[in-house]
């Protein structure tokens, strides 16, 4: 698969929109947050939500399933924002321009949510956020959270088994230039467009060959042998081509099967920056037992966000994000109902 947009597109309207977007936010109350969402959100906006959230329309429905919620057992949250591009989503064919923020909402977790019990101490709610802008307003939206990773804050572990690699509080670009609020080199956006997409056909090759390549061999033709794999809550980061295999991707070839991808909602890139969200990307079975779930028939899906930073020819840092309690559900493993009983 190769792309070669040669154009230079107008993003920064996009950009701007939702800055502005995210600013108003700021100020929300539990009371006003819908408002605030009606004055750039489309009234009709489609958002994509991680399990229990699911997908919503407009404003009020936006605002009654996630942020009131949030807002109320959160106070002074701050937007503590890694990443932020925009780009011209190939799955549509360069015709919709997306947004992409990655970054935790920090705040004092002072009531409880969704049954995570309240620490009154500060807690980060690791995110992505991809939302489409369209004649000035917000016509989809998708939001990730990594609520496994809150509930570790809040000391209820809801894992069934150690994870094979290492979660911390994910930090942003080693470089710290991920907030790229001005207008990038489009040459530069190809490449690393490009190099996404070429890596994802590796994987598929590496799969459908004969004689399949080594996971080092396959790996190193797009990765940096440092490079950093940000994985969420359940799996954990990982770090170096070596240490990556050992950590999660044998443990996920081992545990998984029957692989089937599904395609991408939004995939994009801007400079050195670039990400895809699918609903869902795969959908696999668990005939292995995977992250402590015995093995079972069920084909469970997984929607994902993978965040990317190219440094000159290979990848360097990916952060991930999976739906992993609807992952968990679909495999008749309740995370949300356990902690209310």
């Amino acid at each position: 698969m190769n792309t070669s947009n040669p154009f230079s597109p107008d993003l920064q309207p996009a950009k701007s929109l939702v800055q502005h977007h995210y600013a108003a936010m700021a100020a929300a109350t539990p009371e006003t947050i819908a408002d605030v969402l009606a004055q750039t959100l489309h009234p009709k906006c489609h958002w994509y939500g991680m399990h229990p959230f699911y997908e919503q329309v407009g404003p009020n429905a936006i605002a009654e399933t996630f942020w009131a919620p949030f807002l109320r057992a959160f106070s002074n949250v701050q937007r503590r924002e890694d990443v932020f591009f925009a780009g011209l989503n190939e799955i549509d064919g360069f015709e919709g321009r997306w947004t992409c923020s990655m970054g935790h909402l920090m705040g004092l977790f002072d009531a409880p949510f969704l049954n995570i019990p309240a620490t009154r101490k500060m807690a980060f709610l690791r995110y992505a956020e991809f939302n489409k802008v369209e004649k000035g307003q917000i016509t989809q939206s998708a939001l990730f959270v990594d609520l496994m990773h809150l509930m570790i804050q809040a000391g209820v572990n809801p894992l069934r088994a150690p994870q094979t690699g290492q979660h911390l509080v994910q930090p942003g670009p080693m470089t710290h230039d991920g907030l790229l609020h001005a207008p990038q080199d489009a040459r530069e956006s190809v490449k690393t467009l490009n190099l996404i997409n070429t890596m994802i056909g590796s994987i598929d090759h590496a799969n459908a060959a004969s004689k399949p390549p080594t996971p080092q061999d396959e790996l190193a033709e797009n990765w940096h042998n440092d490079m950093i794999w940000w994985g969420p809550a359940g799996i954990g980061a990982t770090y170096t081509i070596d240490r990556y295999i050992e950590q999660h991707q044998q443990p996920f070839r081992t545990g998984l099967s029957g692989r089937a991808f599904n395609g991408h909602l939004c995939r994009m890139a801007e400079g050195s920056y670039g990400a895809f969200f699918g609903w869902p990307n795969l959908t696999l079975t668990n005939d292995n037992g995977f992250i402590g779930v015995p093995a079972n028939t069920n084909r469970a899906d997984m929607r994902v966000v993978d965040v990317y930073r190219r440094s000159e020819d290979k990848l360097a840092e990916n952060w991930i994000f999976i739906d992993m309690l609807h992952f968990l559900k679909m495999q008749g493993v309740d995370v949300l109902e356990e902690l209310a009983s």
